[in-house]
């Protein structure tokens, strides 16, 4: 059983907990994730590990309202257990000194990509991070993220929070501002998409984290398979990171039920303008 040692609520539908679990905080690395089964009925689902404390034995997990699995785990509250808490599972994310690194977060993909940005700032790099959201209440982990980054710039749909836009605006600027080796873009999938055909105009070279697509974790289901470089690849035990600029985002957007059609919309049209 691991117990919830504390508890956080960005909004109504996101929350953050910390998690007693020994084992996986000594041996996390960033882009590892977990598997959680909250009672032995309930099923299985992936949670990317947002943090962790080997002082405290904890990891951090943020968690938003989906379906009945994610509703549940959010409800449970500090001194609650969960029966099954697995991992580290996955590979960890390749980190090392390569000068400037741009980093990318739309939404909840900003909770794992925070040990990512904190890899890259301990391994000597220059820092520089965009955070993005449809408004300001859904910007998760700022001063966080601002600990490890020399700069941040945010960015929302509506504008009620830093400047108005989209995560590839925020790209753009730092882009047009100075040399950018390498690129680290999570979020929902169609902003990945986005966010890789700008840094490919660049020849900038991006990763990307897929676990939006994962289901059991195992590679058992096929839930999570994806094309990458024209190639099968399952996302649990073959990432969940891969080559941005290698994957297959339609063939993916086409089989996930969880994107929302007007996100979609947006990116498409600032597709349409950045072409004109």
């Amino acid at each position: 059983m691991n117990k919830i040692i504390s508890k956080h609520h960005f909004s109504e539908n996101v929350v953050q907990l910390e998690v007693l679990a020994p084992y996986i905080s000594r041996n996390r690395k960033p882009g590892h994730f977990v598997i959680v089964r909250i009672d032995e009925n309930g099923e299985r689902i992936p949670l990317t590990i947002s943090g962790s404390s080997s002082a405290r034995e904890t990891i951090t997990l943020v968690i938003q309202k989906v379906g009945v699995t994610s509703s549940k785990l959010a409800s449970l509250e500090v001194g609650d257990s969960i029966l099954d808490v697995v991992g580290p599972l996955g590979k960890a994310t390749h980190i090392e000194n390569v000068g400037t690194v741009l980093m990318a977060g739309g939404g909840v993909g900003i909770a794992p990509l925070l040990p990512i940005v904190e890899g890259f700032k301990k391994a000597g790099n220059r820092v520089l991070t965009v955070l993005a959201a449809r408004n300001k209440n859904l910007i998760l982990l700022e001063n966080e993220i601002r600990k490890h980054s020399d700069e941040v710039l945010i960015v929302t749909d509506d504008g009620s929070y830093g400047n108005k836009g989209l995560v590839t605006d925020g790209m753009e600027k730092f882009i047009q501002k100075e040399k950018i080796h390498s690129c680290v873009a999570i979020g929902p999938a169609i902003m990945m998409k986005f966010a890789c055909k700008t840094t490919q105009k660049y020849n900038i070279p991006t990763l990307v984290s897929l676990n939006t697509i994962m289901v059991d974790g195992t590679g058992m289901c096929g839930a999570c398979r994806v094309s990458v470089a024209g190639k099968t690849k399952f996302v649990c035990v073959d990432g969940p990171e891969f080559d941005g600029h290698s994957v297959d985002f339609d063939e993916m957007l086409q089989r996930l039920s969880a994107y929302k059609a007007e996100e979609s919309a947006a990116y498409e049209k600032y597709l349409q303008n950045l072409e004109k």
